[in-house]
């Protein structure tokens, strides 16, 4: 299978990979969201596979694969949503602090220090947030993405439009002004567009079902899910 990882990328993430669970720290952007992607997350699965989301463990006998996992942000939630986790990051810096923060946690949770292509297990709900845009080939990726999710199942993604407001929010203010990550975290250049993700999905046998923007409010400092406004962040939804 093609190599996706991006050398220079993981390079970049490790230097602050012991950081991960720092809510003030170089990662302060992604603690930020969590509650909102948390609940998006929660609410797709659950409409999906037609769970009850007021209980207390919605995903209990789901099995869940959180590709580019970093530190484990989101798998530690899933985990306490019932779900059976599997963690993955070609960032091995990054997975032991995922490991770590696990074990201090109580949480049972299973991590590989390996890319998607080196995975073989297939899983009911595969997750893609915010990676695609640092992997050295999308098409092999997104095709990875698919084969590992089982017939029936999902795939959601998370990333960066490539639009002149996503330079100007995602990379200038982010990076350069708010300092919210450290510079050269992304390239504008492999952002990618709805459009070309979801064709990348089509090819690969991937059905779009559902397409929402993840938008910042500066007033409230709170994020919140729109249907219309894509220009910067935005899920796609994919049924297997």
């Amino acid at each position: 299978m093609r190599n996706t990882v991006d050398a220079h990328e993981i390079q970049a993430f490790s230097k602050d990979a012991s950081h991960w669970w720092d809510a003030e720290g170089p990662f302060k952007p992604l603690h930020a969201l969590n509650p909102t992607r948390m609940s998006f997350l929660r609410e797709r699965i659950c409409d999906h596979y037609d769970l009850d989301q007021k209980t207390l463990k919605p995903f209990k006998d789901m099995n869940i694969l959180d590709i580019g996992c970093g530190g484990g942000l989101v798998c530690e939630p899933l985990a306490r949503l019932g779900a059976t986790v599997t963690g993955a990051d070609a960032d091995q810096v990054a997975i032991e602090a995922a490991k770590d923060h696990a074990q201090q946690s109580g949480l049972d949770i299973t991590y590989l220090n390996k890319p998607a292509e080196d995975i073989d297990e297939t899983f009911d709900v595969v997750l893609a947030l915010e990676i695609i845009e640092h992997v050295s080939d999308p098409s092999a990726f997104v095709e990875n993405c698919a084969r590992l999710c089982k017939p029936g199942g999902l795939v959601i993604f998370s990333t960066l439009n490539r639009t002149a407001k996503s330079y100007a929010l995602g990379i200038v203010a982010a990076e350069y002004i708010l300092r919210w990550v450290p510079q050269g975290t992304h390239s504008w250049k492999k952002f990618i567009k709805p459009s070309e993700l979801s064709r990348l999905c089509r090819t690969h046998d991937l059905s779009p079902q559902n397409i929402s923007g993840l938008i910042y409010n500066p007033l409230k400092k709170d994020f919140f899910i729109s249907k219309s406004d894509l220009d910067v962040n935005y899920f796609l939804v994919c049924e297997k």
